[in-house]
């Protein structure tokens, strides 16, 4: 709670440690808003990132480490009546819900003349389709296209974009043969210079969608947080206007940094209050970080389930590992570390115990777009056929680090816009045309080019 018996003295400095100790300490709930005439209501636009129903449109991305063993990866069959080989098995179900896409390119992920650092490219052009500067200091890429949507689309939800990971640790400073952590460590960006830090323990995740407490105890406490911040803003800000008079010229243009601080606050409350009743799932709050693997896995994927069901956010990313990952899984009976194992030199063994790592992956995605598919919307389809969802890697032979004909599955039907139950060859194009039809689906001010694009991709 704000003291008001701070020193007067130090006004700057201490309320300036105090707001970002209110903007940290927010953890307002999801709010409901999956009948879109609500959101007509409040005077937003009702044709973004909503299917021709009127059920929210919803994407996501998601990316598995070390690319794949490709012979066990690539269907067999034409485009129709393909089948489906040993590491997609698991998808078999949901065939008609989903398209194998070859032919999609990073070009940019190669090394060229930067050399080797294939694993921070693979996952810092996935989103991107910028050629990454190689520097573990001066970072720079280019925003992502989970950003480009959620800078059109993320005023209709109480969360622009949600940033999911199962890394357990970050590092900092340089990750990959001179190129920084950053590159490694996210898939979001903001801008060329700022990542969207993903988070990785699902209870966090959980309450900054549901707020802290109980069931049953959610909706009240979010009540009582937002009374309290509303009415220590309203207190700071007339206290800062006060202090202005009394301030030199630098510290006024810190206390100008300052007030615009605590306005997007009070935005953020605004936006909050503007989706009306929260949101209060009859489960318990996740505990934390599982030790298994596994379990993380399957757990972010329910918070990502959860926020699309409550409408919360309709832009996600996920990092299932990032690229490099060497964890071994005893899951398996397999000791050795991943990475280790994809440089796998043609041998058997190795190859072997890649692919059923690959396919354990594919068994946990497959989970999650089952639920999703198991989930009604509002317009009575499933949330899985209202969404489009790249589950993919930046490296496609990870024995040889190549970046074209990625592995790339499109699973959804995107309200209907997609046409999904296929295996295509697209030939060769880059993943970011695949971006830009995806962000036309989505709505918004078209986007005229996204990272090294050649046009839009056709047949999707």
């Amino acid at each position: 709670m704000y003291d008001r018996n701070l020193q007067m003295d130090t006004p700057s400095l201490s309320r300036r440690r105090f707001l970002k100790g209110v903007g940290a300490c927010i953890a307002l709930p999801a709010f409901e808003s999956l009948v879109p005439k609500s959101l007509y209501a409040a005077g937003l636009p009702g044709n973004l990132a909503t299917t021709a129903s009127g059920a929210p449109l919803r994407t996501a991305f998601v990316y598995f480490p070390n690319g794949a063993i490709q012979p066990n990866w690539w269907p067999n069959g034409g485009e129709k009546d393909f089948a489906f080989n040993k590491t997609l098995q698991p998808l078999d179900s949901l065939r008609e819900q989903l398209q194998v896409m070859r032919g999609l390119d990073h070009v940019n992920a190669f090394g060229g003349p930067d050399g080797a650092g294939d694993h921070a490219r693979g996952n810092g052009v996935f989103l991107t389709g910028v050629r990454l500067k190689k520097s573990s200091t001066d970072v720079r890429a280019g925003v992502s296209i989970d950003q480009e949507i959620a800078n059109r689309v993320g005023h209709l939800t109480r969360f622009p974009s949600l940033e999911l990971t199962c890394d357990r640790n970050r590092r900092s400073g340089s990750c990959d043969s001179g190129y920084a952590c950053a590159y490694q460590y996210n898939l979001s960006w903001k801008s060329p210079t700022t990542p969207m830090t993903p988070e990785a323990n699902p209870r966090k995740v959980f309450e900054r969608l549901f707020g802290e407490g109980d069931h049953g105890e959610r909706s009240e406490n979010a009540k009582r947080r937002m009374a309290e911040h509303r009415s220590i803003l309203d207190f700071v800000t007339q206290d800062a206007k006060r202090m202005q008079r009394r301030l030199g010229r630098n510290d006024q243009d810190k206390l100008d940094q300052y007030i615009t601080g605590v306005r997007e606050v009070e935005k953020r409350i605004q936006k909050t209050e503007l989706f009306g009743t929260t949101i209060d799932p009859d489960m318990p709050t996740p505990d934390g970080v599982p030790l298994s693997h596994g379990e993380h896995l399957e757990l972010m994927y329910d918070m990502m389930v959860l926020a699309f069901q409550t409408d919360s956010t309709r832009v996600a990313t996920m990092i299932a590992a990032h690229d490099g990952d060497n964890q071994p899984h005893p899951e398996l009976e397999i000791f050795e570390g991943h990475h280790h194992l994809s440089h796998h030199q043609n041998k058997p063994d190795w190859i072997e115990k890649v692919a059923r790592i690959d396919h354990w992956y594919v068994e946990r995605f497959a989970k999650f777009l089952q639920k999703l598919d198991e989930t009604k919307d509002v317009d009575g389809n499933s949330i899985l056929h209202n969404s489009m969802i790249v589950y993919g890697s930046g490296n496609a032979d990870g024995n040889r680090h190549t970046h074209d004909n990625l592995p790339i599955l499109l699973a959804g039907q995107g309200g209907g816009t997609l046409a999904s139950g296929r295996y295509v060859n697209h030939g060769s194009h880059p993943v970011s045309n695949l971006f830009l039809s995806m962000a036309d689906i989505m709505g918004g001010e078209r986007l005229e080019r996204f990272g090294d694009s050649t046009g839009r991709l056709g047949n999707v």
